[in-house]
């Protein structure tokens, strides 16, 4: 399976893929950039994107925009719509999550730290083979 990680940390984004390469055999690209996402997304060999909700400095047309409005604009566009995005945040707290999902259309949220890789890699591989 083909993973995009939308990450703003690198060190973070490093040794998570490098453990979801690891434990999954899956292949894993990183970017924060994003017209890179929507190079990757539109290149139709990205499974499953999971994304950061807070990415300081990413802009998109000249507009700074987080996860969840780049999840948004991903799921807007017909060629990127089918895609599953799963949003990961250190920040949202239960009462929010719901909203993030409606918002970003995403199709699931995954709080961070990732403490459960075995789990967190079966939801990913169960969203990106309904693709």
């Amino acid at each position: 399976m083909n993973i995009l990680l939308v990450e703003d940390d690198i060190i973070l984004a490093e040794s998570t893929a490098c453990l979801i390469q690891r434990i999954g055999g899956h292949q894993v690209y990183i970017t924060d950039e994003p017209t890179e996402v929507f190079r990757y997304c539109q290149s139709g060999t990205i499974d499953v994107v999971m994304m950061d909700v807070n990415l300081p400095g990413a802009a998109w047309q000249g507009e700074f925009v987080s996860g969840t409005e780049l999840s948004q604009l991903l799921k807007n566009q017909p060629e990127t719509a089918d895609i599953p995005i799963v949003l990961v945040t250190a920040y949202a707290v239960a009462n929010e999550q719901q909203k993030l999902l409606e918002i970003s259309k995403a199709d699931g949220l995954y709080a961070k730290p990732i403490t459960d890789f075995k789990a967190f890699l079966a939801m990913l591989v169960k969203l990106g083979t309904k693709s």
